[in-house]
């Protein structure tokens, strides 16, 4: 009995915080859709959803030397969705709308073995879709060409 005691604190010696259940890591997103979410199928057979959120980030750079300052650049985040009933929903949303993203975050180190020229031979962020809500629909085509 008191070998197991001794061996669970040996293994906890390392931090006074309790266990937990779970790590968290979680990125969120403000900004628009980059194009209309698209449905693809896995190779067995599952359907999940594909879309891409562009963040503008800002502030903007400092300013140069000169006094001059770059422009905000533009990222793009691509999201993926395996949850069927969001999957539906996604099919309803449209380039250019204004949402708000929470997406779980998971970087991917590169396969060694693959070809350096492959994606497999790169890092790679993968950001698995959990919450999407819809700040502002898409500006309509009319509204747009006026």
């Amino acid at each position: 009995m008191l070998s197991s005691a001794r061996h669970a604190f040996a293994r906890r010696a390392f931090s006074t915080t309790s266990t937990r259940a779970y790590d968290v890591s979680k990125l969120v997103l403000i900004g628009r859709l980059g194009k209309d979410p698209e449905v693809r199928t896995t190779k067995s057979d599952k359907e999940y959803a594909s879309y891409t959120v562009a963040t503008t980030n800002y502030p903007p750079p400092p300013p140069n030397p000169d006094g001059s300052r770059q422009e905000a650049g533009t990222t793009w985040h691509n999201i993926i969705c395996f949850n069927p009933g969001q999957t539906n929903y996604l099919r309803t949303l449209q380039k250019g709308a204004q949402v708000y993203v929470e997406a779980n975050f998971e970087l991917r180190d590169p396969d060694p073995s693959a070809d350096s020229s492959s994606v497999q031979a790169q890092r790679q962020i993968f950001l698995r879709h959990e919450t999407i809500r819809v700040i502002r629909q898409a500006p309509s085509h009319s509204e747009t060409h006026e």
